[in-house]
Formats: structure tokens, sequence, C-alpha cells
């Protein structure tokens, strides 16, 4: 395969990422109950539309919590195929951009999702496409996105493991970019991973990290997760 631009990855992805079909167990429940369920305030009558769906594991979650109106945007039909069978009708395979176009032929969603996607953007692709989304985000909806935490010490394991990442975020680059796009930030929370010892054991690092530094992280976890709301109409 002869690689000219960073896109070009793209057509070796599958084997990199190894795709298999997600199995949902009991943490994944809990994962994401702590990291989109509880903060975004769902319930089985919240709609959600999931850009970036990978192989289907989020979406599994939302059929697992009994959510009745939920969709799926992934242009990788290698992804695609090693979904959940009954999770397929629910996704649209293509470019998410060629999705958002259709802006009001999308009945609003409750909630827009994305995790581990907006990194494969660049910044300006990134404004453009939250300002996309609002054509298909209900009017008090909110977009909860997932990324590298590159202002802590461990975000770069996630950042620089794939060559497909084009922008780098902190929180506070999150919110700057959520600004550019007509949004304010609700919340920016850590994605909190591993067994009660290893998070009780992170914590007791972080705590004894931020006493001893002079600028320390506001998340210290390696990935973050923002939920962000468009902003009020001046």
């Amino acid at each position: 395969m002869t690689v000219e631009s960073p896109d070009e990855f793209c057509k070796s992805y599958a084997a990199y990422k190894r795709y298999q079909t997600p199995v949902v167990k009991a943490k994944h429940v809990r994962w994401y109950d702590r990291e989109f369920w509880a903060p975004a305030g769902c319930t089985p009558e919240t709609s959600v539309l999931e850009i970036g769906s990978g192989t289907g594991e989020f979406l599994a979650y939302l059929k697992r919590k009994g959510v009745k109106r939920f969709e799926g945007v992934e242009r990788d039909r290698d992804a695609v195929a090693v979904m959940e069978p009954a999770l397929k009708d629910r996704v649209h395979v293509g470019d998410a951009w060629q999705f958002l176009a259709r802006g009001d032929g999308v009945r609003p969603f409750d909630r827009v999702v994305m995790l581990d996607v907006l990194e494969h953007f660049s910044a300006v692709d990134g404004v453009r496409l939250l300002e996309k989304i609002k054509g298909v985000l209900a009017s008090d909806g909110l977009v909860v996105v997932r990324v590298p935490n590159m202002s802590s010490p461990w975000g770069g394991i996630y950042q620089f493991s794939d060559l497909t990442h084009k922008t780098a975020y902190t929180p506070g680059s999150l919110e700057q970019l959520a600004l550019a796009a007509g949004y304010e930030a609700a919340a920016f929370l850590p994605q909190r991973r591993g067994s009660p010892f290893r998070r009780f054991a992170e914590d007791c690092l972080h705590w004894l990290l931020a006493r001893m530094l002079a600028t320390a992280p506001t998340v210290w976890t390696a990935n973050v997760i923002a939920v962000l709301r468009p902003a009020a109409k001046k």
C-alpha cells in the first residue's frame, strides 16, 4: 500500500483495530452510565444519534438500556459488518457530512454522541461538524463528546496511538472549539475505568501530583468527556 496522505491509513484501519463484534457486559453498562447516561440526563424516552458508531458497542449499550429511538452513522463498512445483526438496520452507512446535510429531513435527536471521533477532524472541521449537528439536534438537546485528554500526563497514550488523529484537545481547547461553533460547555468529566482499587490509586496519585505541581490539569484521566449545549441566542 502506498501512503501519500494521512487519510491513506484508513485503508488498513480494520486490520489495525482488529474489529470484533462487541459484547456489552455489566462493566460496560456501568462505564456508560457514568460517562453518558447520568451526566446527559437520559431516560429510555431520550432519542440518541451516535456519529462514528464503529463496531456498535455504544449502540448495543443503548439497546440494553431500553432506549426506544437510537441511530448511528458510520462510514467504515468493515466496522458495520461486525455489529450485532439487530443493530445494522439502525445505522446509516456513509459519510457523516452527507447525513448531516439532510438537516430538516431528519427528525431531531435529544442527544448526539461522538466517542473518540472529534480528534479525527481538523479544528476547523470540528467547528463545522458541531455547527452541522445543530440541524439534527432538538432545541434543548445536548452533544456528548469523548476525546484524548492532552492536559493529562496520560493522554498521549490515546492521542498518539492512531495516525489518523488530526487534532489534540484539552478541556480548555474543547471549550474554545465549542464557543466557536456556538455552544457552551455544561460539564467536563473524567473517563473512569479499571477496578475500584485502581481508581483509588489513581486518585491518590493525582491528589499528590496536584499538590506538587505549579499547574495541574482540571481533569487528570487519559480521556475527557464534554457535555455541550447550544448557546442561548442573543
